[in-house]
């Protein structure tokens, strides 16, 4: 996949040449570009943004520089799928990840300022959001999304079965994790994990997942449909409730 990114702080995505993200880049299966979009203007001072045509108190990014930069990509790479990073966007999602992933080339557009001219939407195919608050910049946004996407990649994380155990990736959240030593300050491995036995563990970890998502987002499980091994893991769920309060 190539993935080129348009910033006027391009020295932000250093951040990408560390992890899995690196990993995945030396081994040839994501190649990222960072594009400096001052690049593309033309006065001497390389301007990016404006005055807001109508008044207001910030600056807007210029149209002109992201079409003379299109223009120059479509020479260079042929058509990518663009994707404006942008507080007006639909919601990142690990569904959208997983979509992203299957495209071979992605163009992320970082705006700054007060936003970029309306116009600049003409060439973007999606505009993307990461939350309902507001960052200095797109930049954060595309790294964060970059990351998302390059997971979903093959062969860019080691073991696929690791990343399809991730949370969201079957609509739940991951079970809890542990790891040595088995008892610190008096907290302890729940037993089963320590049993050796492969089927009460995966039980154990299905049951743990779904009541993670119940308890800490409702709405993934309200969402969800249930298949007929989900229904059977939250009987064993509502099994184990009524046994606790029975033992009460």
């Amino acid at each position: 996949m190539l993935i080129t990114v348009v910033s006027i702080f391009p020295d932000m995505f250093d951040a990408l040449n560390y992890g899995v993200i690196k990993r995945a880049r030396e081994a040839g299966l994501i190649n990222i570009e960072i594009v400096n979009l001052r690049d593309f203007a033309t006065d001497k001072r390389k301007s990016v943004d404006d005055y807001d045509y109508g008044g207001g108190t910030g600056m807007v990014m210029k149209a002109d520089v992201f079409f003379r930069f299109m223009k120059w990509y479509e020479k260079h790479n042929g058509k990518g799928y663009v994707l404006l990073m942008s507080p007006k966007g639909k919601l990142f999602t690990h569904s959208k990840a997983l979509e992203l992933a299957k495209k071979e080339r992605l163009v992320f557009l970082c705006g700054r300022y007060e936003g970029v001219d309306e116009r600049v939407k003409d060439i973007v195919d999606e505009e993307l959001s990461i939350g309902d608050f507001v960052i200095s910049g797109g930049e954060l946004a595309a790294m964060l999304i970059i990351d998302a996407v390059g997971r979903q990649i093959p062969g860019v994380v080691g073991k696929m079965e690791s990343v399809k155990k991730d949370s969201f990736y079957n609509g739940y959240l991951d079970y809890p994790h542990y790891t040595r030593p088995a008892t610190i300050e008096g907290k302890t491995v729940p037993d089963v994990l320590l049993s050796g036995d492969h089927k009460k563990v995966e039980l154990y970890r299905k049951v743990e997942s779904i009541k993670e998502t119940i308890l800490k987002r409702p709405d993934l499980f309200i969402k969800k449909q249930l298949d007929e091994e989900d229904k059977r893991v939250i009987i064993e769920l509502i099994k184990g409730l009524v046994k606790g309060q029975d033992a009460g």
